[in-house]
């Protein structure tokens, strides 16, 4: 009796340990996510993610090795959020990639991805860090994936272009804090107009789930590891 109490003790905790550590690894990517959205790849320490995490720095590196894989983990966590959401919507039988409708369907959900301004911010760091060949390659082949995506999805070569282009167009605003902003010049606001329906909805740090803490703060630009 006391052999099985045991067994059955040991074959449960097996689960739960795989879970809590797929959770604790959930916190510090999202501590990434937030601290490289504030300073940069260059300019983030893991350090820095420790603290924003509330967990020791070894245990960073014990999970991810390296800052570099750490950011390469954090890159794909919010690449791979614009391609599930993008699949979601071009996976349903009655998409049709021909039609403007369904395609305006792509521009609608990233907007509402990028109302998390941390995605947007990591997205364009990843861009911004592509002298790092290894960041660079992963940059790539995120774009890639995302194109291919929309071509098996039926869209016309040009039209995922013109979708791809849009969504970068957006990431910048966003950014920039453009949309949401009375008092941004009347040139941008003319181009906001144009690329959001309602230029003056709120901007990425008054929505979103994930949305981590304001990043007004300038980029670093010591390097750190």
């Amino acid at each position: 009796m006391t052999g099985t109490q045991e067994g059955e003790s040991s074959s449960s905790a097996a689960p739960r340990t795989r879970m809590a550590a797929k959770a604790r690894r959930e916190l510090v990517l999202a501590a990434a996510t937030r601290s490289f959205a504030r300073t940069g790849y260059a300019g983030t320490s893991t350090d820095a993610i420790a603290r924003e995490a509330q967990v020791s720095q070894p245990y960073v590196i014990r999970i991810f090795g390296s800052k570099q894989e750490l950011f390469l983990a954090t890159y794909d966590r919010a690449a791979d959020t614009v391609h599930d959401s993008f699949a979601a919507i071009v996976d349903d039988p009655a998409f049709d990639g021909s039609r403007e409708a369904d395609c305006s369907r792509l521009g609608s959900v990233y907007s509402d991805l990028l109302r998390d301004r941390d995605l947007a911010l990591v997205l364009l760091h990843g861009f911004a860090a592509a002298d790092n060949t290894a960041i660079c390659t992963r940059a790539r082949e995120g774009l890639g994936r995302l194109n291919s995506l929309l071509l098996e999805a039926g869209l016309p070569a040009d039209r995922a272009r013109d979708v791809i282009a849009h969504g970068m167009l957006l990431t910048v605003l966003m950014a920039v804090r453009a949309p949401g902003d009375p008092s941004i010049p009347q040139g941008l606001l003319d181009l906001v107009t144009r690329v959001l329906p309602d230029p003056h909805q709120p901007d990425g740090d008054q929505a979103g789930p994930n949305a981590g803490p304001s990043t007004d703060a300038p980029a670093q630009h010591t390097t750190h590891s």
